[in-house]
């Protein structure tokens, strides 16, 4: 069973395989959104949300891959990737990135529904299609990487969006010193918690009005750091 009325985004600059998709995924009780772009995927998932996404890696503006890694950086939503590009690193990039399926050109219609549907109910997380994020005066833009600190927007280095963007996607939930160098350094990083207390001082000294007396992105003694809720900002 799928949820009744879920949405679709079909992302492929392809006509003739949007014009043949559209029905079927309507027959099969989907709504269908559509995108001929990465970045008219982006904005619509931003703006709208969806259920579940389809993407074709050869888009005419960014490859498929950095369209996923865009789309991981704010939300989970289930993506099943669609490509002609039948290279076994493109699979393990597109899925290291975090695509849930790959499905080689050309393919059944039945096949693309069975693997849809165990993608939306296969992923046992939860679905975040924010693109923001606001405690106190802090405002994070996931979809154009911008942050905001009392209405001005603040300059971080990549390594400093990506410590923010992490604890933001865990608001209120303590994140370890383990999992932030996986996701600022890479798993294979030899760094350690030195690096992360480092950055963690660096961005405080950007985003907190006392960087010394921080209300936002909070020490977890022993454990890691907290960056406060939305709800108690």
């Amino acid at each position: 069973m799928i949820q009744s009325g879920a949405q679709i985004l079909l992302v492929d600059d392809e006509p003739q395989l949007v014009r043949a998709l559209t029905p079927a995924l309507g027959a099969a009780g989907y709504g269908v959104a559509t995108a001929d772009s990465g970045q008219a995927a982006l904005a619509h998932l931003a703006a709208e949300g969806c259920d579940a996404v389809i993407l074709d890696l050869g888009l005419p503006d960014l490859d498929g891959k950095a369209v996923i890694g865009r789309i991981r950086e704010w939300s989970e939503v289930p993506i099943v990737v669609l490509s002609a590009r039948d290279i076994e690193q493109e699979k393990i990039a597109a899925l290291d990135l975090g695509a849930d399926d790959f499905i080689n050109k050309p393919f059944g219609v039945g096949e693309l529904l069975a693997r849809l549907r165990a993608a939306m109910r296969g992923r046992d997380r939860r679905f975040s299609a924010r693109a923001h994020f606001k405690s106190g005066e802090l405002e994070i833009n996931f979809a154009d990487r911008r942050v905001v600190v009392q209405g001005q927007e603040i300059r971080l280095t990549p390594r400093e969006y990506d410590l923010l963007r992490s604890l933001a996607r865990y608001a209120g939930r303590v994140v370890t010193h383990r999992q932030l160098m996986a996701a600022v350094w890479g798993p294979d990083a030899e760094v350690d918690a030195q690096f992360v207390r480092v950055l963690v001082g660096q961005v405080r000294q950007k985003i907190e009005e006392e960087p010394s007396a921080p209300k936002l992105l909070l020490t977890e003694p022993g454990l890691g750091y907290r960056l406060t809720p939305e709800d108690e900002g």
